[in-house]
């Protein structure tokens, strides 16, 4: 079974990464996903119901057969090398636009030991990234896979709020927490 780890890379986290990562543990399963790099012990006890939470750094755990997911990254991953692998690492990062290459700064950059694999140049959220991986793990090569880049919110009938990023299409509707989008519609000023 396919452990996917999110190495949490904000100086906090934020209530969107929260919704991020209980939208992934719906999807992998609490039992195959780990979110590492979380140090307050307030942090982990919240996070402790969507996954394995740990302290420490992905790099700190000695893991072998793992792969990192790296828009940087020069070779795309596909159903047959992803057979190969146990532990597939996402950076959790809330994305800038236009992106700043975090992934590969924060993440690829200190954990040598895993090889790089892209799933597209484009930038994606943490829970797209993961939806997009666990379909190549289950035998869909990339280019089988639908996507939509941007995704448009309606927060009122005459406000909107583009994300810009790249989503999963699934029965013609990007792939976005619900919760995500029912924050998005409660915040005030943006």
């Amino acid at each position: 079974m396919p452990i996917y780890i999110i190495e949490h890379l904000e100086p906090k986290l934020w209530p969107w990464c929260i919704m991020e990562y209980k939208h992934i543990s719906k999807l992998v399963g609490k039992k195959n996903l780990w979110i590492t790099n979380i140090n307050k012990a307030s942090e982990a006890k919240k996070l402790g119901k969507y996954g394995k939470v740990i302290p420490t750094r992905v790099s700190k755990l000695n893991l072998k057969s793992a792969c990192i997911l790296d828009p940087e990254a020069t070779r795309l991953l596909t159903p047959k090398i992803a057979r190969k692998y146990r532990y597939f690492i996402f950076g959790g990062i809330l994305g800038d636009y236009p992106p700043r290459k975090r992934t590969k700064k924060e993440l690829t950059s200190k954990f040598t030991k895993a090889t790089c694999f892209n799933i597209g140049k484009e930038q994606m959220s943490t829970d797209n990234a993961v939806y997009a991986v666990k379909q190549i793990i289950e035998g869909k090569s990339l280019n089988k896979l639908k996507f939509q880049d941007e995704a448009e919110i309606r927060i009122n009938k005459t406000e909107s709020i583009i994300l810009p990023y790249r989503y999963n299409l699934i029965k013609s509707k990007p792939f976005i927490s619900p919760e995500v989008i029912s924050y998005l519609k409660r915040k005030k000023g943006f």
